[in-house]
């Protein structure tokens, strides 16, 4: 079971755009409050497909660079992971 919190003074914007966030989602304004929660101090762990695109953004922006294996080992040797 959870923690019971009150919020007080929440500026009418915020209340306003929660409730209508709580609206589109199909939540009460409480189960929205806490999904926007989760969602801003839950640590989040990206998809595979996510993990993927990033690794393939990565891979593109090393094709202009050309690494070879003293590269490596220099970086390496200077503290470089």
């Amino acid at each position: 079971m959870g923690t019971t919190i009150t919020l007080k003074n929440i500026p009418d914007e915020i209340y306003n755009n929660l409730k209508r966030s709580a609206h589109i989602h199909h939540r009460s304004i409480n189960s929205e409050a806490i999904a926007c929660l989760e969602r801003v101090l839950m640590p989040s762990r990206a998809s595979n497909e996510e993990f993927l695109v990033r690794a393939r953004q990565i891979r593109e922006g090393l094709k202009a660079h050309s690494f070879t294996a003293a590269d490596i080992q220099k970086a390496v040797d200077d503290g470089r992971p």
